[in-house]
C-alpha cells in the first residue's frame, strides 16, 4: 500500500494527485469516502485531478469528459474507455492507496 497523505490533508470536495511511476493517481474525498481512480483522461493527456467533482463524478478541466470515481466508467463523452479504480483505505489517520494491477 501507499500513503497518499493525512486525512486532515485532503479535506471534503477536494483531490491529491500522487505520483507513481508512469502511471499517477488521483484521490478524492466525497462526503467522508475517499475514491482513487488513474489520474490521467482516457480521452486526452489531462489530470483528472485538476477536474471539477460534483458527487462521484470528476468531469476532465480538458474537454470535459466525466467519470464515475466508484466504478472508473465515463459517464459523459468524449471519453469511452473507463479509467482505472484502486482501492482506498484509511488507517491511523492516514489515507492509503492499493495499486490495482
Amino acid at each position: 500500500m501507499i500513503l497518499v497523505c493525512a486525512v486532515a490533508d485532503l479535506p471534503d470536495g477536494e483531490a491529491h494527485r500522487l505520483e507513481h511511476g508512469d502511471a499517477p493517481i488521483a484521490v478524492f474525498h466525497v462526503d467522508g469516502e475517499y475514491f482513487a481512480i488513474d489520474d490521467t483522461c482516457t480521452h486526452q493527456d489531462a489530470s483528472l485531478a485538476e477536474g471539477w467533482l460534483e458527487g462521484c463524478t470528476v468531469e476532465c478541466p480538458l474537454h470535459a469528459s466525466c467519470f464515475d470515481l466508484r466504478t472508473g466508467k465515463p459517464t459523459g463523452p468524449p471519453a469511452k474507455v473507463p479509467v482505472r479504480t484502486h482501492e482506498v483505505v484509511v488507517r491511523d489517520g492516514n489515507i492509503y492507496v492499493e495499486v490495482s494491477a
